[in-house]
């Protein structure tokens, strides 16, 4: 009998539609892989396997009445960040300060993969409130990358990225900040999407910083990324900075790419994202991807975009400005964890309170974003920020004037090993670097896995960028290369070569 697990969520979906499979049979052998390995990985924070069932077998019982399915992922499992709330699951977000908090509502992604009958498997870990860059920072122990168990799944996705490449989900939800998406899925050899800022509803996603925000698919192909990027946007009344335009069609753009043709397209290779600072295998396999680019029609342009430079530091202003606006709400008086001795002031409970239940970054970001904004210091730190933002959109704009979509390694380095970083801060903020200029400037861009580094034969990803809401162009950008990889690899996809993961402990 075929593993299903091994399916992708396309090829999943389509069996269970012809009822060759049922989406309960499938939901049971995702439970079983999680029950099998996710003892070594750690990518779950909480798994809902009645719950999984129980959603699995409506589809079920609707697609035997002859009902057309709901979407055309309906019956496929997924993993769902731990960021988004569920209300009949916690959400934590990585943090002791939510342990066990179970939200009243659902998020409208949420509630979108639902409606399209996608069965959720259970809250993958992050690092905590999505503050990392290799999911080191959970409250609950590191996930772990199913290519080496003793490296980091990048963050603060990870542990979305380590279920897809464990093969314990074919789909995840991710969300990215800064690079939270794109760096996993580059550092686990799977796809990983963020689409333009305002494309999909950050509605019951709990914040980290909220201008650069922005849930996506992660998948295993680019037409898995597709086709559930298709059921989680477009426009939500709720969330006010959510888009209100028609959702680009990214699945047939993933289809038209598939087939290999992209002349006339132009593809622009950023001058500042590369070279001095890169692994010597990230580059290559760079390089490599772009000359195959360029052989399927592509003409390849170079554009400068002087003000990425600036970006990390740029962001490391904003981010904990909007993080210590943000993380106040967590005060020990409404919801989630209270230290309360008894006799104390309603101050001396939240300071007990937030000492407990914030980890070591959350504390760092809430401390740098509060003098950032303190008086005196607003207008020389977050206002000069927000100036190198404005320089840095603009350097997008002159880029997409020459380019079609833009290109770059996703991520400096492949996965480090677990502790290699973590008590580096500045080691640790650099393997955004690519990723960063993307959520400043708001526009889209993905992961695609393009080989392997010859120094430690681990993943690399290459980076697509395209203007606001031209995700069409990326995925098409993206599907053709997967294809003339895959074809070039005798069809054999990259993510086919993890190693096999039998174990059921660390």
């Amino acid at each position: 009998m075929t593993d299903l697990t091994r399916l992708t969520a396309a090829e999943l979906a389509a069996r269970i539609h012809a009822r060759e499979v049922t989406a309960v049979e499938a939901a049971q052998a995702h439970l079983d892989r999680i029950a099998a390995v996710d003892g070594a990985v750690h990518a779950f924070l909480h798994v809902a396997p009645d719950a999984a069932l129980a959603s699995a077998a409506l589809v079920d019982a609707a697609l035997d009445a002859g009902t057309p399915p709901p979407s055309p992922l309906a019956g496929v499992p997924l993993a769902l960040k731990d960021v988004f709330t569920t209300a009949d699951m916690p959400t934590t977000c990585g943090s002791k300060i939510l342990e066990g908090w179970r939200p009243p509502y659902d998020a409208t992604v949420t509630a979108r993969l639902r409606a399209a009958g996608i069965t959720i498997l259970g809250k993958t870990n992050m690092d905590e409130f999505a503050m990392g860059s290799s999911t080191e920072h959970s409250a609950y122990g590191p996930t772990r990358n199913p290519w080496d168990l003793a490296r980091i799944p990048g963050g603060s996705g990870g542990g979305s990225a380590a279920a897809l490449a464990a093969f314990e989900a074919p789909l995840a939800l991710g969300t990215d900040t800064g690079g939270s998406i794109r760096q996993p899925a580059a550092v686990t050899g799977t796809v990983g999407v963020k689409p333009t800022y305002g494309g999909v509803s950050r509605y019951g996603l709990v914040a980290c910083a909220s201008s650069l925000d922005q849930a996506g698919p992660c998948a295993r192909t680019v037409l898995d990324a597709a086709l559930l990027h298709e059921v989680i946007a477009g426009h939500d009344p709720l969330d006010s900075t959510s888009i209100d335009a028609p959702v680009p069609p990214v699945a047939q753009a993933a289809l038209r790419g598939a087939a290999g043709d992209l002349e006339g397209l132009r593809v622009g290779m950023v001058r500042e994202l590369g070279g001095e600072g890169y692994q010597p295998g990230v580059e290559r396999a760079y390089r490599a991807a772009v000359a195959r680019l360029e052989k399927l029609g592509a003409e390849i342009v170079e554009v400068s975009c002087p003000h990425f430079e600036y970006g990390l530091a740029a962001y490391y202003l904003i981010l904990p400005s909007e993080v210590s606006s943000n993380l106040a709400r967590f005060d020990a008086m409404r919801y989630g964890l209270r230290v309360d001795a008894g006799g104390q002031s309603a101050e001396e409970v939240m300071a007990r309170t937030r000492e407990a239940g914030f980890g070591a970054e959350a504390k760092r970001r809430i401390i740098l974003g509060t003098y950032a904004l303190s008086s005196g210091y607003y207008d020389a730190y977050y206002g000069q920020a927000q100036k190198v933002r404005t320089l840095i959109a603009r350097d997008f704009a002159a880029a997409f004037e020459q380019a079609d979509v833009l290109v770059s390694p996703t991520a400096p380095t492949t996965a480090f090993p677990i502790g290699e970083k973590v008590d580096d801060p500045l080691a640790m903020y650099l393997n955004d670097l690519a990723t960063i200029p993307t959520n400043l400037a708001g526009v889209a861009a993905m992961s695609v896995p393009c080989g392997l580094a010859e120094e430690d034969g681990l993943p690399v990803g290459l980076q697509i960028m395209a203007p606001v809401l031209g995700e069409a162009q990326m995925y098409r950008v993206g599907a053709a290369y997967e294809a003339a990889r895959n074809a070039d690899d005798e069809g054999v996809p990259l993510i086919t070569r993890v190693p096999a993961l039998e174990v059921t402990a660390p």
